[in-house]
């Protein structure tokens, strides 16, 4: 599979571990060094800057997305212009846009750690693969075991019958970027 752009949701903030900014900033570099553009959601603090200011040390593209009501808020990365070029920061309306405007851009998605935002868009990008609405690769960093919960939760529902094997399956967990990557590969 050729990859020309990842999606990567993460925390705004930085977390409890060290090792969590560790894998955002492994993931940025190791993105930046196969020539595939980071799309992220343009905030400019905790893991969303790690993983962006890493792909840039690198040399590598970044493309940010983020609402007009959260430019001021989470600080929009400001190592990114408004404008069209290859690194750049994009401003949309809302949540919802800026959710299928990073799809959109990508030819699949990766999750790091982090919160509520963080997991409704895996969530979502799950649910759209679901429903046939995207066949992109969906994978999650599972950096020191932290979706270890929400992991067995998602065996539970499986064994519950309420996610189905296959579905199940669309998620690819790996515990650092370069694993990754080649599984992807």
């Amino acid at each position: 599979m050729s990859l020309q752009a990842v999606a990567v949701y993460c925390g705004f903030r930085e977390g409890a571990r060290a090792a969590y900014g560790q894998a955002a900033d492994a993931l940025g570099r190791a993105l930046a060094q196969r020539g595939i553009t980071l799309v992220y959601g343009g905030g400019g603090q905790g893991m969303m800057r790690r993983v962006a200011d890493a792909a840039l040390e690198a040399g590598g593209a970044v493309v940010g997305v983020i609402p007009e009501d959260l430019v001021e808020r989470e600080q929009a990365h400001s190592g990114l212009s408004v404008g069209s070029g290859a690194s750049r920061l994009e401003v949309v309306a809302d949540m919802h846009e800026r959710k299928a405007r990073m799809l959109a851009l990508a030819d699949a998605t990766a999750v790091l750690p982090g919160g509520f935002g963080t997991l409704d868009e895996l969530f979502e990008v799950l649910t759209w693969a679901q429903l046939g609405i995207h066949g992109k690769p969906c994978g999650m960093i599972n950096a020191e075991g932290y979706f270890n919960h929400l992991l067995a939760f998602l065996d539970h529902a499986e064994g519950e019958g309420y996610v189905r094997p296959g579905d199940r399956q669309r998620l690819t967990v790996a515990p650092s970027p370069e694993a990754l990557l080649a599984a992807w590969a």
